[in-house]
């Protein structure tokens, strides 16, 4: 999963999220702060009206909650909404086998420039990888 401080440098930057059946979010402040909830048909519903939109907890899932506001909450995308907001600029992602573990290479091509990401995490590589996208397009 990508990390929160990323998760917020990409919203900070400009990433809108449109939330959908199974994506993942934080809330920022308060006690829910680090629990991580997932938008669900059944359990956390986006409503979104003219005013904006809002992550509304139906049944006793979260009894603490009616609704939160979506700019209180902090998406943390899916590797596959990553690679698939990374667009035509992604090229490839590897696994490099590293002791025990590996790393993840992910590499983008814009203008005829490569550029190469690697993390711990396949997620945290895509989402370092978009955050430069994004903010090369500012």
């Amino acid at each position: 999963m990508i990390s929160t401080r990323l998760a917020r440098e990409l919203r900070e930057a400009g990433l809108v999220w449109a939330p959908v059946s199974g994506d993942a979010f934080q809330l920022e402040g308060g006690e829910f702060e680090g629990d991580v909830f997932t938008v669900s048909d059944m359990t956390i519903e986006a409503h979104h009206y003219a005013t904006g939109s809002v992550l509304g907890f139906n049944g006793t899932t979260e009894w603490a909650l009616d609704s939160v506001a979506l700019d209180d909450a902090l998406w943390l995308p899916r590797e596959e909404q990553l690679r698939d907001l990374l667009r035509g600029s992604f090229r490839s992602l590897e696994r490099i086998p590293q002791g025990a573990g590996a790393r993840y290479r992910v590499t983008t091509e814009r203008g005829g420039a490569v550029t190469v990401f690697e993390a711990d995490d396949a997620t945290e590589a895509y989402g370092e990888a978009l955050l430069a996208l994004i903010r090369s397009l500012a």
